[in-house]
C-alpha cells in the first residue's frame, strides 16, 4: 500500500532512521516496527486502515521535509530563555559542564561518569518526574535492547550503558498518551527531534513529556554491527548480552571494550583498538538516514550528555561526562548536585565542549556538504539540511567521503551474501571489506605525502617573517 505522504515515501528513499515516532502516533494504528533484512527498525503496515490524507506519519518523521529544522523548532523551545545562548555547533546553551557522579556504582556502571543515571534518579527522587524512558537490555537474541518505562531506580541503574543497537520508540510513546503522567525521556537526536514534531501533534505528548535528555551522537549502527563484533571476539552462538562500553582499569577511556556472552555463556571482548574502531569509522553497518543527519548536540533537548574527549580527561579510565544545559531547572539540578557533594563537577566553556566532539561535527557538518552533494548528483531523494550540496570538498576529502559510503552501502548488502544456511561466512566479508579500507589508507598516506611540501612551505615562510620582524626592531 503507497499512501501519498505517509512514511512509505521515507521508507522507499532508505530514509527512515526506525525511531518508531510514527507508528506510536498513528491514529488508525495502522503501523507495527519490525526490523529489515538488514536489521534496521521500519514502520510496516499491518492492516488496511490508513485515515485518508492524514500524513501523520510523514509529518513526525525526523527526516521528512514538511516540517522545520533544528533551529526553527529550537528556537521556539529555547530562543525566549533568559541568559540563553547560540553557537552554530552546539544549538542553544545555558551552560556547561564537566564531571561525574559521586553516587552509588553511577560512574563505574555508566558508559561515562555516570551523569544520565544520576539526573534520571535526582529527577524522581525530587519528584520532578513520575516515570522515566530509556534504553534498558532485554536479553532475547533478536532484541537485546528495547525503551522502557520505569519509575524506581534499580532498573534505571540496569540501563546505564549505552547500546550501539536498534531501539524504537512506538511503544513506549503510545504508552505515554494513554497513560497519566510526568515523563523524562532519554535518546539521541534524531529520536529527540521525532518526539518533538509529535508533541506538536499530540496534546499529551505535549503535557506529559517533561524532560527530554540527549546523547551526542555520530552515527547509528543496525543489529549486525554487534552480530559482527561478536564474531571478531569468537563468539558464535545466538547472544544474551551485550556491553558496548565496557572499562578497563589503567586503560585510556577511549580505548573501551566490547564484550558478549552467547546463550551457552560464552564470552568474547573486544578493544575498539583492536577492530571496533574500524568498524565504527568506516561506518559499516550503519543506516543510510545517518548520512543526512546535522544535529550532534542533540539540539532540541533540554540537556545533552556526552563522553569528555579532552586530553586531559582522557587519561581517566573511569570515564567524565561533559553536559550543555538548556533549562534552568536542570542546570539548578547540576549545580545543585556539585554543590551536595553528589557530583564531581565544574562549569566548562561551550569551545571545550566544541573541541572535545570536533571529529563528530566533521563528519556530520563539514563533510555533508559533499555526501549531499553527491546524493543530488545521482538523483537520490535526500533531506534538505542546513549545509547546503557542495561539490568543491578537496580531493582527499571526496574519496575519503566516497570511499566510507562505499563501506556503509557494501556492508548491508554483502552481509547478507556471506549468509549460507544460517552460519554467516564472516570472514569473506572481512576480507572483502578491506580492500576497501586499504583502498582508503592508502589515498590518505598519498595525501599526507602530497600535503608535506605545502606544509613545509608555509614553516619555511613563518620563520622567514620571524626573521623580518626582529630585524625591524
Amino acid at each position: 500500500m503507497n499512501v501519498p505522504n505517509s512514511v512509505e515515501i521515507i521508507k522507499q528513499n532508505n530514509l527512515c532512521i526506525g525511531c518508531g515516532v510514527c507508528a506510536g502516533l498513528c491514529p488508525a494504528q495502522g503501523l507495527v516496527m519490525e526490523f529489515n533484512l538488514y536489521g534496521e527498525y521500519n514502520p510496516v503496515r499491518r492492516n488496511s486502515d490508513c485515515f485518508e490524507n492524514c500524513g501523520l506519519c510523514f509529518q513526525v518523521c525526523p527526516f521528512s521535509d514538511k516540517e522545520e529544522n533544528e533551529d526553527s523548532l529550537a528556537k521556539i523551545i529555547f530562543g525566549n530563555i533568559e541568559g540563553i545562548k547560540h553557537r552554530s555547533e552546539t544549538g542553544y546553551y545555558l551552560d556547561s559542564y564537566v564531571g561525574y557522579s559521586k553516587v552509588c556504582d553511577h560512574r563505574a556502571n555508566g558508559a561515562s561518569g555516570g551523569v544520565a543515571t544520576w539526573l534520571l534518579e535526582t529527577l524522581l527522587a525530587k519528584q520532578i518526574i513520575d516515570y522515566v524512558i530509556c534504553v534498558t537490555p532485554h536479553q532475547e537474541p533478536e532484541k537485546l535492547f528495547r525503551f522502557a518505562v520505569f519509575d524506581t531506580f534499580e532498573p534505571i541503574r540496569r540501563s546505564a550503558r549505552s547500546a550501539y543497537y536498534p531501539v524504537e520508540m512506538s511503544e513506549v510513546v503510545r504508552y505515554i498518551i494513554e497513560n497519566e503522567g510526568r515523563y523524562a525521556i532519554s535518546g539521541l537526536p534524531c529520536f529527540i527531534k521525532g518526539l518533538r514534531l509529535a508533541a506538536r501533534k499530540n496534546k499529551k505528548l505535549r503535557d506529559r513529556i517533561r524532560i527530554t535528555i540527549g546523547l551526542v551522537c555520530g552515527q547509528m549502527k543496525s543489529k549486525h554491527y554487534t552480530s559482527y563484533l561478536a564474531f571478531l571476539a569468537g563468539v558464535r552462538g545466538p547472544l544474551l548480552e551485550v556491553n558496548f562500553r565496557g572499562k578497563a582499569l589503567g586503560v585510556p577511556a577511549n580505548n573501551y571494550f566490547f564484550q558478549c556472552t552467547d546463550q551457552e555463556n560464552n564470552q568474547g571482548k573486544l578493544f575498539w583498538r583492536d577492530g571496533v574502531d574500524k568498524v565504527w569509522n568506516n561506518r559499516w553497518f550503519t543506516p543510510r538516514a545517518c548520512s543526512f543527519c546535522d544535529d550532534v548536540f542533540a539540539e532540541l533537548a533540554d540537556v545533552v550528555l556526552m563522553d569528555a574527549w579532552l586530553p586531559e580527561y582522557i587519561v581517566d579510565w573511569k570515564g567524565t561526562n561533559l553536559i550543555i544545559v538548556r533549562v534552568p531547572l536542570l542546570r539548578q539540578a547540576i549545580e545543585s548536585g556539585i554543590e551536595e557533594g553528589q557530583l564531581e563537577g565544574k562549569r566548562i566553556s561551550i569551545d571545550r565542549i566544541i573541541q572535545s566532539q570536533l571529529g563528530v561535527l566533521n563528519v556530520k557538518r563539514n563533510k555533508l556538504a559533499y555526501r549531499l552533494y553527491l546524493a543530488k548528483q545521482k538523483g537520490a531523494v535526500v533531506p534538505t539540511k542546513r549545509e547546503a550540496p557542495s561539490g568543491e570538498a578537496n580531493f582527499f576529502t571526496r574519496k575519503e567521503i566516497e570511499l566510507k559510503d562505499k563501506m556503509q552501502e557494501l556492508s548491508r548488502e554483502l552481509f547478507l551474501q556471506c549468509t549460507d544456511g544460517g552460519e554467516r561466512n564472516l570472514k569473506t566479508f572481512s576480507d572483502k571489506m578491506d580492500l576497501l579500507v586499504t583502498e582508503l589508507e592508502n589515498w590518505a598516506r598519498f595525501g599526507r605525502i602530497v600535503r608535506l611540501p605545502a606544509r613545509g612551505i608555509r614553516k619555511a615562510a613563518r620563520e622567514i617573517g620571524r626573521v623580518r620582524e626582529i630585524g625591524r626592531i
